[in-house]
């Protein structure tokens, strides 16, 4: 798709005369590298591809593991999953501080993120009670925190500023086609051993560790974007481009150091301080896809080994749709696509409270869970990239990771609490009132026009 995606903007031969002087070869050339997505997306790609095989196969199997083998509580789940997808909130403004401070090192650090990972892998196979799960899961999650929002900021640091939404659509459907093989390859291992989830989680591990190998020998360290001319022709003009790119880096005399204190800052900028707003509004009110999967095994009454295969509709859509809606949110405008997303989640969570019990509610509801993730998931980095300027790239993209993980940290919590005392019906229709509020908020307050990097 890719490679095809590259030629498409080439001119076929002897149908365009060649350029007259070499600035005009340059910017032809330029160009048609900027039509493609940058190596560096498609490694870190391949890198989130191994390792969400590895996270989805203990994803797909942990809610059942947890409430049908350990036994615990809507309530203890709830809280296990909140640590699970919000701890690493409290982390991820230091993955990213840690990232720009250290000039070019956003390799590492989320090479360190992805190690802690797969190191707890294997640690589950020794957790057997609430506490000794919840702090695997947390260290687990620091992993995650530590590796987002580097990760984050080297794909739009390699992207040029109008196919920021492709780059990052193009990630995270390679990512989601991890998320598809995870619990697939966790379905089959159930099924064909006798201690499944040991066997499940072991062999997670190996695949974790396939993907830190992989990100250290593969993915440059620091911004790798367009070539500069003279890296071209040796008679190239050396500045084709009058205005300076603005994803480039500043000369390392003139851009300040980064510190805490300038990453806080950013949020004095209406444009970021008005997406991390909405993105914590919305995530407050976004269910945990856990006890999506949960809701939808009582209501239709799947089988326990079936289970892991629910994650895979959800999957297979974020697959097909997010290099579609990403190109239509750097068409459209990013905003619009991302509240849109949030509309095809409030639809799902309908179509759960109805009284519908066909055949097709499972395949609608996880076309529609999907859709939001794509609708959602890397437009709203592409979205806040804008409004960052790139020696802040990875402190800025954490600032609204965090506000997302610590508002879905709370809303698990408050799902579980309310699921245990008056019901999931009632949790949920909860849940959607107050999606539905943050929405027509969040359209409200959305920014008003396309933010560029804050001097």
């Amino acid at each position: 798709m890719y490679v095809a995606d590259s030629r498409a903007s080439t001119p076929a031969a002897g149908a365009v005369e060649a350029p007259a002087s070499a600035e005009g070869a340059v910017r032809s050339y330029t160009g048609r590298r900027r039509a493609a997505v940058a190596p560096t997306v498609l490694a870190l790609g391949t890198v989130s591809l191994i390792t969400d095989v590895s996270s989805e196969m203990v994803t797909a199997v942990l809610p059942l593991y947890l409430v049908a083998g350990l036994g615990l509580s809507p309530l203890g789940f709830g809280l296990l999953d909140g640590v699970y997808n919000g701890f690493s909130a409290l982390v991820r403004l230091a993955g990213g501080h840690l990232a720009d401070r250290g000039r070019g090192g956003h390799k590492w650090v989320a090479g360190l993120g992805y190690g802690i990972s797969a190191l707890c892998k294997p640690l589950l196979l020794l957790a057997h009670g609430l506490t000794p799960i919840g702090l695997v899961l947390a260290a687990d999650r620091t992993g995650k925190g530590l590796r987002t929002a580097p990760r984050d900021a080297l794909i739009s640091l390699s992207s040029t500023p109008e196919n920021q939404g492709r780059a990052f659509g193009v990630h995270r459907a390679m990512d989601t086609a991890g998320a598809l093989l995870g619990p697939l390859a966790a379905f089959w291992i159930l099924r064909a051993t006798v201690d499944g989830y040991d066997a499940v989680f072991t062999v997670s591990f190996c695949v974790a560790a396939v993907g830190v190998l992989v990100l250290v020998l593969f993915v440059p360290n620091g911004r790798t974007g367009p070539r500069p001319a003279t890296a071209l022709h040796p008679n190239a003009n050396p500045h084709p481009d009058p205005a300076p790119h603005p994803g480039a880096a500043r000369h390392p005399e003139t851009a300040p150091r980064p510190t805490l204190r300038a990453a806080l800052a950013l949020l004095r900028h209406q444009s970021l301080r008005r997406i991390t707003i909405c993105a914590l509004l919305l995530g407050l009110a976004t269910v945990s896809d856990s006890f999506v999967y949960l809701l939808l095994q009582r209501r239709l009454g799947v089988p326990d080994r079936w289970f892991a295969l629910l994650p895979l509709g959800t999957a297979a859509a974020f697959l097909l749709l997010a290099v579609p809606l990403g190109r239509l949110a750097d068409r459209v405008g990013r905003w619009h696509v991302f509240l849109a997303g949030h509309g095809a989640l409030l639809l799902a969570y309908a179509l759960l409270l109805t009284s519908w019990h066909g055949t097709a509610l499972p395949y609608a509801v996880l076309l529609l869970h999907g859709s939001f993730y794509a609708a959602t998931d890397g437009v709203l980095m592409a979205a806040a990239s804008a409004g960052v300027p790139p020696e802040l790239r990875s402190s800025g993209l954490a600032l609204v990771q965090t506000g997302q993980a610590t508002a879905r940290f709370v809303c698990s919590l408050g799902f579980g609490a309310a699921w245990t005392l008056w019901g999931d019906r009632t949790a949920l229709t909860a849940s959607a009132v107050a999606l539905a509020a943050c929405a027509v908020f969040s359209f409200t307050l959305r920014p008003r026009a396309k933010g560029t990097a804050p001097a």
